[in-house]
C-alpha cells in the first residue's frame, strides 16, 4: 500500500510526497524536490509547478543560487568544466551544471560557481529563468601587504598555493594559472622572504614536481579564505541594506 502511494503519479500522489518532504519551516528544499521527481519519474518542473500551486516555496538551491548551502574547497577541474560549458556572459543552464555535478558532486559545483562568479539560468524546478533586469552586485577584494605596501598575500597567491596542494606540482599549478614556472616560483620566494617561513617544500629547492605545502601555508590559506568570506558576507549584507532595500524585490523560489 505504501509503495503504491509513493509511486502514485496523480496530482494527489505528488501533493502527498511534497507534504511528506516539506521542512519544518514549511518549505521544500531543492534537493527534496529532485528526490520526489526521481521517485515518481516526473520532470523536476512538474514538482516545482505543483509546489507553486500549493503555495510552497522551494528553498536551499543545490547550485547555491538562493538559500544557504555550505561551500567546500574549490576544485579547479570542476571550475574549468563549468567555464567550458558557459556562454560568453559566464552563464550556464541549471541542467548542464547538474550534469557536470555527476562527475564530482553538487557541493564542488556549487563552490566553483560561487568562486568563479558564474550565473545559473533556467532552474529545472521553475524557480527562476533568465534575469529580466539588470542586477547589482557588490565586489570586494582583500589582500595582505607589508609596511612598504608590497602586496604579499591575496586571491592570486592563495590560488597558486591551493593548486600546488592539489597537483603536487609547481609547473602544473603555473600552467593552470597561465603563468611561467619562474613567475610562480618568484611568488613563493616573495612569501618566504617576507613571512620568514617556508610555505612550499620539495625534494630540491627549485624542484617543480613532487612539491607540497607546509602546515604554515595551509594555515595561511584557511585564514585568508575565512577572512575573505567574512568580509564578503558583511559587504553583501550592507550592500542590500543600502542599495536594495527600496526595491520591491521578489525572492527566488516564489
Amino acid at each position: 500500500m505504501n509503495a503504491q502511494n509513493i509511486t502514485d503519479k496523480t496530482p494527489q500522489g505528488l501533493e502527498m510526497l511534497i507534504e511528506k518532504y516539506r521542512s519544518d519551516d514549511g518549505k521544500l528544499t531543492c534537493s527534496n524536490s529532485f528526490k520526489i521527481a526521481r521517485k515518481l519519474r516526473l520532470e523536476p518542473i512538474d514538482v516545482g509547478n505543483k509546489a507553486k500551486e500549493l503555495g510552497i516555496r522551494i528553498s536551499a538551491c543545490d547550485l547555491g543560487q538562493f538559500g544557504s548551502q555550505p561551500l567546500g574547497e574549490l576544485k579547479h577541474e570542476v571550475l574549468s568544466d563549468l567555464e567550458h560549458a558557459c556562454d560568453s556572459q559566464k552563464r550556464i543552464y541549471c541542467h548542464a551544471a547538474r550534469e557536470l555535478a555527476k562527475k564530482s558532486n553538487l557541493k564542488h559545483v556549487r563552490t566553483a560557481l560561487k568562486r568563479g562568479e558564474i550565473d545559473v539560468l533556467y532552474c529545472q524546478l521553475g524557480c527562476f529563468t533568465a534575469k529580466k533586469r539588470t542586477r547589482l552586485y557588490v565586489k570586494s577584494k582583500t589582500w595582505i601587504e607589508n609596511q612598504d605596501k608590497t602586496r604579499l598575500f591575496g586571491k592570486g597567491k592563495t590560488e597558486l598555493l591551493e593548486l600546488i596542494a592539489e597537483y603536487g606540482s609547481l609547473s602544473k599549478a603555473a600552467e593552470v594559472l597561465g603563468m611561467t614556472v619562474q613567475k610562480a616560483w618568484s611568488h613563493i620566494e616573495e612569501l618566504r622572504k617576507n613571512l620568514d617561513d617556508v610555505l612550499v617544500q620539495g625534494s630540491q629547492e627549485w624542484s617543480t614536481e613532487e612539491v607540497s605545502l607546509t602546515p604554515v601555508a595551509q594555515e595561511f590559506i584557511a585564514n585568508y579564505r575565512q577572512l575573505q568570506d567574512e568580509i564578503e558576507a558583511f559587504a553583501n549584507t550592507r550592500f542590500k541594506e543600502l542599495f536594495l532595500k527600496p526595491r520591491n524585490r521578489r525572492e527566488f523560489g516564489v
